[in-house]
């Protein structure tokens, strides 16, 4: 007895050193992590419970028999983050390449089943050279089918991606149709056709990090929804995330002891709106004054700036932000932020967050470059995304609702449960000066008609009353009570139940 528990402690001995202290060192000095490595620090000690350790690969061409690594370059299992469990997959770089065979696909495969199953988040990292090429159509068959579990998981289980060296070719199809891609600067990028095929087709010249690494897709293609300094960053604050999200779409997100008093008052706020309209101010002020002990989770935080997304916490739950950021384009919707702002929601709604929006926007952003881009269809995304979401939405709008962008912001009409308005908000079709321009075009050369004119458009449009009149807003807050009148209003909607017609999907326009 004593030979062959021996003998399973030295098999799983070698299946831990994965492709050899060499590979291992080499992986070191790159800056990076192993795959054993990550998964310790992502979990919760001496809770991760491993897959397949001793899975091998079945190729027989080009010698692959004679090397047989146990576990074929990825490690899989479930474990705990802070006590809540979670499926987790890290491809290993020391074997391999990190390269995904056939049985690689199926590892990866049976975690994505059992968390379908078993109604539990999966993270993946991923640390791969791509498909392996001695396998052929095997390889690309395994990637299928890891995208076909992708696709059945969304909407079901939470799915966060962590890129934590190359991802290339076919392989970055599966974070793309995750919830969130996290990835680590100077060592990761994903690109479709690295730098020497584009330089063969098209004749550019592009590094692999100005192609496809992490400031490119935080800041330029908005792929990745976050970038850190180093592996240990990026894996302490997926942590952090997944305290936020529910563990599945049957469960409420998780609800967190909280230190901050739900009616605490906050004086600065009323404040925080310059006397001057067209001051800019920063509305992540407005967010982290609002939130449980000022703790905000920003989504997307380099893309797209002039609107803000992430988590807090009210009364120890989890509520996702949409905010209007006026330091950035004065707080314009245009094509980037409403495709970011609308995926966010949709995320929210499957996994029932509640959603809170802070509206500051003076409409949507002109110009040619817009409108040949599509902001009509962009723009619909996030007006749809807010129409069809059932989750609890209250809305505070705190200077400028403008136009359609009024509508667009969780209006009253897009089903809003709570619609708060500042003293400062100013609820209209437009500007006084541009409406004033049309109203009045006869008076254009007449400077003082004109300006007693704006005078009198924005006595009775920009204030929040006219709205209120009308029901469109239900109550007009003080901004430092807005803790207290939020929180309520969310505790109020804890048990609400809205159902949409039934349908095999929407039809979002993508």
């Amino acid at each position: 007895m004593k030979d062959i528990l021996q003998e399973l402690e030295d098999r799983r001995s070698v299946a831990r050193l994965g492709g050899g202290q060499r590979r291992i060192d080499s992986q070191h000095k790159r800056g990076k992590l192993t795959a054993r490595e990550r998964i310790e620090l992502l979990l919760d000690e001496d809770s991760f419970e491993e897959f397949d350790m001793f899975k091998a690969h079945r190729c027989t061409d080009f010698g692959m028999e004679a090397d047989k690594p146990a576990g074929d370059g990825v490690v899989t299992g479930w474990g705990t983050i802070n006590g809540r469990m979670v499926y987790v997959f890290s491809q290993d770089f020391t074997v391999f390449g990190g390269s995904l065979s056939e049985t690689h696909a199926e590892k990866i495969c049976k975690i994505q089943d059992m968390a379908v199953q078993n109604g539990a988040p999966i993270i993946g990292i991923n640390d791969s050279g791509g498909a392996r090429i001695q396998e052929g159509v095997a390889s690309l068959a395994g990637y299928a089918e890891v995208f076909q579990r992708n696709i059945m998981a969304s909407g079901v289980v939470p799915q966060i991606s962590l890129i934590m060296g190359p991802c290339a070719g076919g392989a970055v199809y599966s974070p793309a149709m995750t919830d969130f891609i996290f990835m680590v600067k100077e060592t990761s990028y994903m690109f479709v056709t690295g730098p020497d095929v584009v330089k063969t087709v098209t004749n550019e010249v592009v590094t692999a990090e100005e192609l496809g690494g992490a400031s490119t897709h935080t800041k330029k293609s908005s792929v990745a929804d976050g970038a850190f300094e180093n592996d240990v960053e990026a894996l302490a604050e997926v942590r952090r995330l997944v305290d936020f999200l529910p563990l599945n779409n049957r469960e409420k997100p998780p609800v967190r002891p909280f230190f901050d008093e739900p009616n605490r008052l906050e004086a600065s706020l009323d404040t925080l709106i310059p006397a001057n309209p067209n001051t800019p101010y920063d509305m992540k002020e407005l967010i982290t004054k609002i939130a449980d002990e000022g703790d905000f989770f920003e989504i997307q935080e380099d893309y797209a700036k002039n609107i803000i997304t992430g988590y807090i916490r009210m009364e120890g739950q989890t509520v996702g932000v949409v905010a209007n950021q006026p330091m950035v384009l004065a707080g314009c919707l245009d094509i980037d932020s409403s495709r970011k702002a609308a995926r966010f929601v949709r995320f929210c709604d499957c996994f029932e967050i509640p959603i809170l929006t802070l509206v500051d926007v003076p409409g949507f952003l002109p110009g040619t470059s817009q409108e040949y881009g599509g902001v009509i269809k962009h723009g619909a995304k996030l007006l749809f995304a807010y129409g069809e979401a059932t989750v609890p939405k209250v809305t505070v709008i705190t200077r400028k609702a403008y136009g359609g962008a009024y509508d667009v912001m969780a209006s009253k009409h897009l089903r809003g449960d709570f619609n708060y308005a500042w003293p400062t908000a100013e609820i209209a079709v437009m500007g006084a000066k541009g409406a004033t321009e049309i109203i009045h075009r006869a008076d254009l050369g007449d400077p003082e008609k004109i300006a007693a004119h704006t005078k009198d458009y924005e006595d009775r449009f920009a204030n929040p009353f006219v709205a209120a009149e009308k029901g469109f807003i239900d109550e007009v807050i003080q901004p430092r009570g807005t803790r207290k009148r939020v929180a309520r209003a969310f505790a109020s909607l804890r048990n609400k139940k809205l159902e949409n017609p039934w349908k095999k999907h929407d039809n979002i326009p993508l």
